[in-house]
């Protein structure tokens, strides 16, 4: 990977941050984030480091780093491809134009609706972990681990049912070719505002509407500047934890059977935290907004959003090209089979 000056600048700043905690020898292993103190990804992380140092009997340090303590999330993912971070979250909304094959996470009414194939799917699919994970082995990467963070919640200043109600909508999302394809396709003027923006976008009326999981939303205070949570079940928001290839090829068998057993236990974890905090998210944000209105589509309503994004998939296979169809195909393939085998269980 070729080293830009501000990843040097970076890896400069990482370094003398590392070095002011202590870090030193192979043993110490950094956890880099995209979140703040209490989200998901630093719940999840701050468990790993329980169970790793716990399971070493402290041989293994883990050092967790918070939302811009190490730069944005593109400076984590090249932190972690070059070596200066041993795990890393990378999410495929900001991943895409590092992997860009992980944006079929993206796509809408793909991963299952029910928790367990759903779970499955994101544990032990093919083709995540053996197509999907090649993508990342060439940048330097190991696919560690997929789990979810909850529901994808629209939030809007009217009620939302239907595609024409989008019509005169300005919708928030990352700087992402498919999410802006997928909102144009609901109907939506989808906008690629930086996320420092969004709360006095919707304050000033600039846009009308974003999308986030549920604590997400409650964390940035949006439901002070918005009037609905328009839950549409299209998409649940999914994250990767990566690893720096060397660093994971380089250890033992039993730290990679540790991890491997770590990482199942963490999935179950992860599953059942995520619902709470959502859960807790949403009855903190009605008791601070009482106007707030929830708003769940219905199975009909639903097919219409789903109607709509059926091109979506092939569209992203012409954006990305490379093996991005057959990840795709062999998804769906381990979606289907995950729903077939659990309906029978």
């Amino acid at each position: 990977m070729a080293i830009t000056k501000t990843l040097k600048q970076l890896l400069a700043g990482a370094a003398i941050s590392l070095a002011a905690v202590g870090v030193a020898s192979a043993e110490d292993w950094k956890f880099a984030v995209e979140e703040g103190p209490g989200d998901v990804q630093t719940l999840y992380a701050e468990q790993f480091k329980k169970l790793i140092e716990k399971r070493t009997d402290g041989k293994v340090k883990v050092t967790i780093y918070t939302y811009g303590q190490l730069g944005n999330e593109n400076d984590l993912t090249e932190l972690t491809a070059a070596g200066a971070v041993q795990f890393s979250n990378a999410s495929p909304g900001h991943l895409g134009t590092f992997v860009p094959e992980v944006q079929v996470l993206s796509l809408p009414f793909l991963l299952p609706e029910a928790d367990a194939p759903k779970a499955a799917v994101l544990s032990n699919s093919k083709a995540l972990y053996g197509s999907l994970a090649k993508d990342f082995a060439a940048k330097g990467l190991k696919l560690f681990t997929i789990y979810p963070e909850g529901e994808m919640i629209w939030t809007t200043k009217k009620e939302v049912r239907k595609p024409a109600d989008l019509g005169d909508v300005k919708f928030r999302v990352m700087t992402s070719p498919i999410l802006i394809e997928q909102f144009k396709l609901y109907g939506a003027n989808p906008v690629a505002l930086p996320w420092g923006e969004i709360y006095g976008g919707l304050q000033m009326n600039v846009i009308q509407a974003q999308v986030n999981p549920a604590f997400f939303i409650e964390s940035a205070k949006f439901h002070e500047v918005t009037d609905h949570l328009i839950y549409v079940g299209d998409v649940e928001y999914t994250t990767t934890v990566v690893a720096n290839a060397d660093f994971y090829a380089g250890l033992s068998p039993e730290r990679k059977k540790m991890l491997a057993e770590v990482r199942d236990e963490l999935q179950q974890y992860i599953l059942k935290t995520e619902r709470e905090k959502n859960a807790a998210a949403v009855d903190k944000m009605r008791k601070d907004n009482p106007k707030l209105k929830i708003v769940r589509l219905t199975d009909a309503e639903r097919d219409v959003f789903r109607k709509r994004a059926e091109p979506l998939g092939q569209k992203l296979v012409d954006m990305v090209g490379g093996r991005t169809d057959v990840i795709l195909k062999e998804l769906k393939a381990d979606i289907d089979a995950a729903v077939k085998t659990m309906a029978t269980n």
